[in-house]
């Protein structure tokens, strides 16, 4: 079984979209008994919060649900439990180093760097914080091609 975390600032915008579309897609491919998915933030601040609304409304015209979560800090059994922790910018991988005092086994990459590497107009840039940028719909559309590229990558390394 193979554990993915999704991660992002306060875990109420990016990292729960990412999560959930991810739950989507390998279900889709049926892999749902080889691949768990959960995400954190690398922040407190929005510890118990329901996900940001506007991030709950993208998925939601996706048809995708996300009833109970709320958002939480990522801890050091996470890293322990976890294959790979994937960050959604480069402040967020920089926190976490800090939080787990590095990244040792290197379970932690950037979300982008899965894109297809020949996509150029994507691979390797920052999934933007739409909670600053407003641009839901940018941040969901850089999720959906980081996480396509993380199954295919899974599924080339451990399931075919």
């Amino acid at each position: 079984m193979k554990k993915v975390l999704f991660v992002c600032h306060g875990n109420i915008c990016r990292s729960p979209m990412a999560e959930y579309y991810f739950r989507r897609i390998v279900d889709r491919d049926g892999l749902s008994d080889k691949i768990t998915v959960d995400s954190a933030g690398t922040s407190n601040e929005e510890e118990g919060n329901p996900i940001y609304p506007l991030a709950k409304r993208m998925l939601a015209t996706k048809g995708i649900g996300c009833k109970d979560k709320v958002a939480r800090k990522i801890n050091a059994n996470d890293y322990a439990m976890c294959d790979y922790i994937i960050a959604m910018d480069r402040d967020n991988m920089t926190s976490l180093n800090d939080l787990l005092r590095g990244d040792r086994q290197h379970k932690v990459s950037l979300l982008m760097d899965h894109v297809d590497p020949n996509d150029k107009s994507h691979y390797h840039h920052d999934v933007a914080d739409p909670w600053y940028t407003r641009r839901f719909d940018k941040a969901f559309e850089d999720i959906v091609l980081g996480c396509e590229g993380l199954l295919r990558e899974l599924k080339e390394e451990s399931f075919e």
